[in-house]
């Protein structure tokens, strides 16, 4: 079975990509692989939707369960005027674009956490044996559209806290709110895949992917100055999610930017989302290609 994956895996633009395949075979693998993306989710959507009610409420509730987080940091400052020097509203600002990219990431590939699920009781093996990329399919399996209450959440945070700020609005930074939203997912997602990656090996690391995916989350929703500089050197340079919003947040607000970086590192986002997704699917295609069946 481990030899079948592997012959597989290189059929859909998962293997080493050498050969016949090349440049073009990856493309067409990139794009079967969306495509198979959306017709799984599509199903999960449409499994959904039948009970339209059900996934209304699921979705209040969610973005209310999502919410409690905002709602203790505003309880946190109805007794303190400010946080590491950050105003009600500064902090807001980086917990909505936290939230919002972090939302799309976990909108996308959250079902990522449950292959180490699929790896101990060998249901990965039928993924393995259909002619569709791994990836795909692990990503859009269970694919839960109630999840975007929490983009929802984030959004109307992100909307108050841009409504409340004083920014003086340049073209530079109208700019860069897209694309630091976009950026930031495209990070969350590297994270997804690479701790699924990592799920090859161990297994039983669910707890583990959460701890830099739901936990990195976590620590951005404030400012940088409140952690130690060894974590945040830590989130900078090992696992860059200050790119997701500390250092754009700091140009747009006119804060110091962690660690002293230069004013450019604001635009970086992009080409560190870059190559952490190139990590990322070097990662999965390592982890992959290590698979053995549980009958091996």
């Amino acid at each position: 079975m481990a030899e079948a994956g592997g012959r597989v895996g290189g059929r859909t633009g998962e293997g080493p990509g050498e050969g016949a395949g090349g440049r073009s075979g990856r493309r067409s693998g990139l794009a079967q692989g969306m495509r198979a993306y959306g017709l799984i989710a599509g199903m999960w959507i449409r499994s959904t939707m039948v009970y339209r009610t059900s996934f209304v409420l699921t979705t209040i509730g969610g973005v209310v369960v999502t919410g409690l987080d905002f709602v203790g940091i505003a309880l946190m400052f109805s007794h303190v005027d400010v946080l590491a020097g950050h105003a009600l509203a500064e902090v807001a600002f980086l917990y909505g674009l936290s939230i919002v990219s972090f939302g799309i990431a976990d909108l996308t590939l959250g079902s990522m956490d449950r292959l180490g699920r699929r790896v101990r009781d060998g249901t990965l093996d039928t993924l393995l044996v259909r002619p569709v990329p791994v990836l795909a399919q692990v990503a859009a399996d269970r694919f839960a559209l109630r999840r975007v209450g929490r983009l929802l959440q984030g959004l109307l945070v992100l909307g108050w806290a841009v409504a409340s700020l004083d920014i003086v609005w340049t073209a530079p930074k109208l700019l860069l709110m897209p694309v630091t939203v976009v950026s930031g997912a495209a990070i969350f997602c590297a994270v997804f895949v690479g701790g699924a990656a990592f799920q090859f090996v161990a297994q039983d690391a669910s707890e583990v992917q959460n701890a830099f995916t739901y936990g990195g989350q976590t620590m951005l929703q404030y400012p940088p100055v409140v952690f130690a500089q060894e974590l945040v050197r830590g989130m900078t340079f090992v696992l860059p999610l200050a790119f997701v919003n500390w250092v754009p947040a700091s140009y747009v607000l006119g804060r110091p930017y962690p660690l002293d970086l230069p004013q450019w590192a604001a635009f970086m986002a992009p080409p560190v989302a870059a190559v952490c997704c190139v990590l990322a699917g070097l990662a999965w295609r390592a982890g992959l290609r290590s698979y053995r069946s549980t009958g091996s």
